[in-house]
């Protein structure tokens, strides 16, 4: 299926050994994926991670299935599979729900398949800076993708996790249900909403309770790394970054330059992995000062220093895209982590990284991707003659295939063989125009192209005609368009989870997971029919 998805990303899931320098094992190797569970080692402290995630899950209410598995992840052989989102406002875009539901399902699956107990885990990015990428939401309204947002903020913010919810939430709230039109499941969407997105209520506290309501009684656990003790417990993690700095930026440079020889870059590379978190300039980047360090906001350090810092303060310091997987790693008992494809693409460049801190990459499990196919939506596409990853091409390029595809006339190549003709008689006769008078061949040429201009003209004129002709075909493909492929882009990253729930109910996340088929790999992008 043609869909926008990176070339690094389709050769991870369809041709595995083309970028097995990348990645340690392949997620869709039985025999792989037996070897990695089987020899896995977990470093941490198991008593001490469960004592930390209990106290993080409780204030969010979850669910007693939830807590049970954090009672099980003290278990020698517990395993954890991992997935993580920014903190997105109102939950984000669909494949939010679609990275937890692969959890679980991975998990699920797993667990039977190795009889031990195997968690699904959620890493709240409560570290992440990207207020932009988290206050916006877009649903679809009349055929169109129309967003919602919270006011843009300036530079020098707080964590995300750490910034309350805007007054003008209620506003937003608002407008966006007067937009989500008011079906059977209203209701209880909005119970959901109210109770989890209060007004000064942290996007952490909101995005977690919105989580924890929908997936904890599937034993989802909540986890994140924005917390004194979790710092505490990594703390040797934080020094190592520094310690080991000039070593792990070689093996980033030279695996990113690898990757970028076949594919491409994700992440750019920096001094070090680490922000330090600053009162008055908020997150300041840490790099190098000759043979020390500073930041952003003129702090500066010796490495002695630096280290002396991070041991007696590890809760200013805040991991970068890099560090935050070996930081979720050190905590819980990863052997494996539910990936996007941008993540799977960061992740290609840290196999050497995980090695600097004697540490394995866990299995890179792909999301489920999908596209949700509404019945109205379904009624009508089998009637155009377009395949579903067509649909994402501009719409203008739709409707002149359509004509191209329906129409009895071949208007292009009515028009094509007219121009040819003009082209054939036009050359033979602007040399007998220069055999006349040189100087006139240039108007012979201009004649000749001014002909043609008036014939591309005449074309338009004709595909217009029969776009009246058929303009009911022609809105449906609006439609389907706006729907599957809204803005142009996939459905799963643009359209809000909630736009379904409020169409078909809270627990449509639940009767998707009971719809997979127990064994179902994540390697194809999944249409899921309504």
């Amino acid at each position: 299926m043609h869909l926008p998805f990176s070339e690094l990303f389709k050769t991870y899931v369809h041709n595995f050994d083309e970028v097995s320098d990348f990645f340690e094992t392949d997620p869709f190797d039985p025999n792989a994926v037996s070897k990695k569970i089987d020899e896995f080692a977990f470093k941490g402290n198991r008593k001490q991670t469960a004592s930390i995630l209990s106290a993080l899950n409780k204030q969010f209410d979850v669910h007693e299935a939830a807590l049970r598995n954090i009672k099980r992840l003290e278990k020698e052989n517990a395993l954890a599979i991992v997935t993580g989102q920014q903190l997105g406002v109102y939950g984000g875009p669909l494949y939010t729900v679609l990275k937890t539901i692969s959890t679980i399902h991975i998990t699920q699956k797993l667990e039977k398949e190795f009889d031990r107990p195997i968690v699904p885990v959620f890493w709240l990015a409560d570290e992440d800076h990207d207020y932009d990428e988290v206050r916006k939401l877009t649903i679809i309204e009349e055929d169109e993708p129309k967003t919602f947002s919270l006011s843009p903020k300036n530079n020098h913010l707080p964590t995300v996790a750490n910034l309350p919810l805007p007054d003008e939430i209620s506003d937003m709230r608002d407008q966006l249900k007067e937009s989500l039109y008011n079906t059977d499941f209203s209701d209880d969407l909005w119970t959901l909403l109210d109770e989890s997105f209060q007004k000064d209520r942290s996007f952490f506290e909101a995005f977690g309770l919105f989580i924890s309501r929908l997936f904890s009684k599937h034993g989802l656990v909540l986890a994140g790394s924005n917390h004194p003790d979790v710092k505490e417990a990594t703390g040797g993690y934080l020094k190592a970054s520094i310690e080991k700095s000039d070593t792990i930026r070689d093996q980033l440079e030279e695996k990113s330059a690898d990757l970028a020889e076949e594919y491409h870059q994700q992440v750019t590379l920096y001094d070090s992995n680490l922000f330090y978190l600053d009162d008055e300039t908020g997150r300041a980047k840490i790099t190098r000062n000759g043979n020390g360090w500073k930041t952003d906001g003129n702090i500066e350090w010796s490495t002695a220093q630096l280290i002396d810092e991070i041991d007696a303060h590890p809760d200013r310091f805040s991991p970068n895209v890099f560090l935050r997987p070996i930081l979720q790693d050190a905590l819980l008992p990863t052997v494996g982590y539910v990936a996007g494809p941008g993540e799977t693409a960061y992740y290609g460049q840290m196999k050497s990284m995980y090695q600097c801190f004697d540490m394995d990459m866990p299995i890179i499990f792909p999301r489920l991707s999908a596209t949700l196919v509404e019945p109205a939506i379904d009624r009508i596409i089998g009637e155009l003659p377009f395949e579903f990853h067509e649909y994402g091409n501009r719409i203008e390029d739709l409707e002149s295939d359509y004509v191209d595809r329906t129409d009895k006339h071949d208007i292009e190549a009515i028009f094509e063989d007219w121009q040819a003709q003009v082209e054939e008689i036009s050359d033979n006769k602007k040399k007998d125009i220069a055999d006349i008078d040189p100087t006139l061949e240039a108007a012979a040429e201009k004649a000749t192209s001014v002909y043609i201009n008036e014939l591309n003209k005449l074309k338009g004129k004709v595909y217009r005609s029969v776009k009246k002709q058929d303009q009911t075909q022609l809105n449906r493909i609006r439609r389907i368009k706006a729907n599957l492929f809204p803005g142009d882009g996939l459905q799963e990253r643009t359209i809000a989870g909630i736009f379904f729930m409020n169409k078909y109910g809270i627990d449509i996340w639940d009767k998707l997971l009971n719809t997979l088929d127990p064994d179902e790999d994540f390697d194809h992008h999944k249409l899921v029919y309504l």
